[in-house]
């Protein structure tokens, strides 16, 4: 080793799913299969590139009052970065300075482990019941600060608001954060916790629900104060984080709200569908609440599936890893591409059994 690598900070970093150019039915990385509210598309033509050239609002005032009537909240308690990735960060390096481990899911968003990782920060890992579920009372010890997804990531599975207020409750003295990326599918948010905890941070995105996974936006929401030490560690950060087109279509995102809930019922509807086919065909599937579903199969192996998969141009998601060395993850695409999904895995399935009666 050099000498000057002696003082590099290394970090295993987080692993996105694959993102293939060619044609291909993409279900690996839970994009939303429809297009942006309309809105959107008509601000994109109308913009002119002369904006380009100008540095964008540091304090991304139009998007951040949009949320804010949206929720209907103050705006000074809204912050908005470069996708939930972006402020999820921004909370790591804001919040988690105590020695005491911060707490999550052993089985969960990778991503929390890379940024205490890079930032240094100590943690521990909570692990899911043998139905992949949160034990809210792992979370009742001595800790720095807790996160968690709600629904949780890979799993899909919802937590009742009272389980997500039960934790908490039970944490007054650090910050918890709710990461929601997935929430507009699934039950209440812990939006309408915020008055009662002053230690709470809801965090969620654009990417899924929204369809614009492309734009890169996320927002925080939370009381005045931590929503100021955010901005603080922001503008110390860098000061311009969202670009002038984000800025000027996350607004229209927003604001046709008919749109962005027909698009939801659609994706339930697909999920469901699809649920009660991957079961039919022998799958065993948690009861996701987000747009993807977590499935195994007891008599087939998940990445032998997988790779046949990917084979026939079919991307969904594999880990490998433990305890969950048997599922996939497959985001809910439209009607038409989860039926060429099934067909091919019903192909795939007799052609396997009947290699193995021979």
């Amino acid at each position: 080793m050099k000498e000057f690598e002696k003082n590099i900070r290394k970090v295993e970093p987080y692993v996105p799913g694959e993102q293939p150019q060619q044609k291909v039915i993409k279900l690996n990385t839970n994009e939303n299969p429809y297009p942006p509210a309309p809105g959107v598309k008509r601000m994109l033509k109308e913009m002119e590139a002369d904006r380009m050239r100008l540095y964008p609002d540091p304090t991304a005032g139009e998007l951040v009052k949009t949320l804010a009537d949206y929720y209907m909240v103050d705006e000074d308690q809204v912050f908005v970065g470069v996708g939930s990735d972006d402020v999820l960060s921004m909370c790591f390096l804001t919040f988690f300075n105590s020695e005491k481990p911060v707490l999550f899911p052993d089985i969960t968003y990778s991503f929390y482990k890379v940024w205490a990782g890079l930032y240094r920060i100590p943690y521990e890992l909570c692990r899911l019941d043998g139905d992949f579920r949160i034990v809210k009372e792992d979370y009742r010890r001595d800790n720095g600060g807790i996160i968690f997804p709600n629904p949780n990531a890979p799993t899909g599975l919802y937590m009742e608001l009272k389980d997500v207020e039960d934790i908490i409750d039970h944490n007054r003295d650090v910050i918890v954060i709710v990461d929601e990326a997935y929430i507009d599918f699934a039950g209440k948010s812990a939006l309408e916790l915020i008055p009662k905890y002053d230690n709470l941070i809801v965090v969620q995105t654009f990417s899924k629900a929204r369809s614009m996974a492309g734009m890169r936006i996320g927002y925080a929401i939370s009381n005045s104060r931590l929503i100021r030490y955010l901005n603080d560690a922001k503008y110390s950060f860098n000061s311009y984080t969202m670009n002038q087109a984000a800025l000027m279509c996350g607004p229209e995102a927003v604001r046709d709200k008919a749109y962005f809930e027909e698009g939801i019922r659609k994706i339930i509807r697909t999920r469901e569908w699809a649920k009660k086919e991957l079961q039919r065909l022998g799958f065993s599937c948690l009861d996701s609440k987000a747009n993807f579903i977590f499935a195994a199969h007891p008599k087939h192996d998940a990445k032998e599936i997988f790779e046949a998969l990917k084979s026939e141009g079919i991307y969904v998601r594999y880990w490998g890893s433990e305890r969950i060395e048997q599922y996939m993850r497959i985001t809910v695409g439209t009607k038409e591409e989860m039926t060429v999904l099934l067909e091919f895995l019903e192909k795939y399935l007799t052609a396997a059994e009947e290699s193995a009666k021979s």
